[in-house]
C-alpha cells in the first residue's frame, strides 16, 4: 500500500507541476488539437482506406481489427476495475480543460490506442515509426496537460497499447 501511495504522490506532484507551469496556457490549444487526433475518427478512416485499397485480407487491417477487439475490452475492464478518479475529482480546486468522455482515468484510452496504432503502422512502415511514436507520446502528454489524466495513466496506456499491438502482430503474422 505504501508503494501505491508513493506512486500516487509522485503522480500528483508531476501533474500539478505540469499544469502550473507558465507555458501551460500556450500548450492547451496545441494539446486539444493533438488529443483530437486520437479520438478515433482517424483510426476508422485508416481502416476504411486499407480496406478500400488492399481489401479485407490486408495484414495491417487484420492486425488493427484484432488489436482493437482486444484493447477496448481490456481498457474498459481496467477502468472499471481500478476506478481511479480523474484529476478533477481527485484534486481539490482543480478544473480540467476539457470534459472527459468517461468517469475514470486509469488507463488513458487515447494514449493506449495511439501507441497501439503507432506500433502497428510502424511495423509495416518502419520509416514512419519515429514520427508515429512522437505523435503517440504527444497524445499522452496532451491528456495530462488537458487535465484529464495523471502521468501514470498515460504510462499504462503505452504499455497496454504496445503490448496489444505486439500480440496482434504475433497472432496475425
Amino acid at each position: 500500500m505504501k508503494l501505491i501511495y508513493s506512486i500516487h504522490k509522485y503522480d500528483v506532484t508531476m501533474f500539478t507541476w505540469l499544469n502550473g507551469v507558465a507555458i501551460h496556457a500556450y500548450l492547451v490549444r496545441f494539446c486539444r488539437a493533438i488529443s483530437r487526433t486520437a479520438d478515433g475518427f482517424l483510426y476508422v478512416l485508416l481502416a476504411a482506406w486499407l480496406y478500400w485499397d488492399q481489401g479485407s485480407n490486408d495484414a495491417l487491417l487484420r492486425a488493427m481489427i484484432l488489436a482493437f477487439l482486444i484493447e477496448r475490452p481490456v481498457y474498459t475492464l481496467l477502468k472499471k476495475g481500478f476506478k481511479r478518479n480523474r484529476p478533477q475529482q481527485a484534486l481539490q480546486d482543480f478544473k480540467s480543460v476539457i470534459t472527459p468522455s468517461d468517469q475514470f482515468s486509469f488507463p488513458s484510452g487515447h494514449t493506449s490506442a495511439a501507441f497501439m496504432v503507432a506500433t502497428l503502422v510502424g511495423y509495416f512502415a518502419p520509416s514512419l515509426m519515429p514520427a508515429l511514436y512522437v505523435w503517440a507520446a504527444l497524445v499522452g502528454f496532451s491528456r495530462v496537460v488537458l487535465g484529464v489524466h495523471f502521468p501514470t495513466d498515460t504510462l499504462m496506456g503505452v504499455v497496454l497499447g504496445v503490448s496489444t499491438a505486439i500480440f496482434s502482430l504475433d497472432y496475425i503474422l
